[in-house]
């Protein structure tokens, strides 16, 4: 459950990070507000996964979900810039995340 907990808190981080940028330095009302919910969701439901998972572990996979998700939701929705290193170094960071997730225990 707590690996659940932790995946939500990281698809969370996303939607907030996109919320602010949204929001344009918080000029926004209606993206503000979402950003500031998304956020406090994501840091409770990281708090809760690590009841059972350990700090390190937690930590990174919860901030790797949201840097490749943010990635991703960048290039598909903004319009950002895809490149050949770009990408490579999305796929490093999933490569340590399975490796996290393989080697925690839980």
């Amino acid at each position: 459950m707590s690996w659940i907990l932790l995946f939500i808190a990281g698809v969370l981080e996303v939607a907030w990070a996109a919320g602010l940028k949204s929001s344009d330095g918080f000029t926004r009302l209606g993206p503000s507000i979402f950003t500031l919910v998304t956020a406090v969701g994501s840091f409770v439901l990281l708090a809760l996964a690590m009841r059972q998972l350990p700090l390190g572990t937690a930590y990174a996979v919860w901030t790797g979900i949201g840097a490749v998700g943010a990635f991703v939701f960048g290039i598909v929705f903004m319009g950002e810039a895809v490149s050949a290193a770009r990408i490579v170094s999305a796929l490093l960071i999933i490569a340590g995340l399975t490796g996290l997730k393989l080697t925690s225990g839980h």
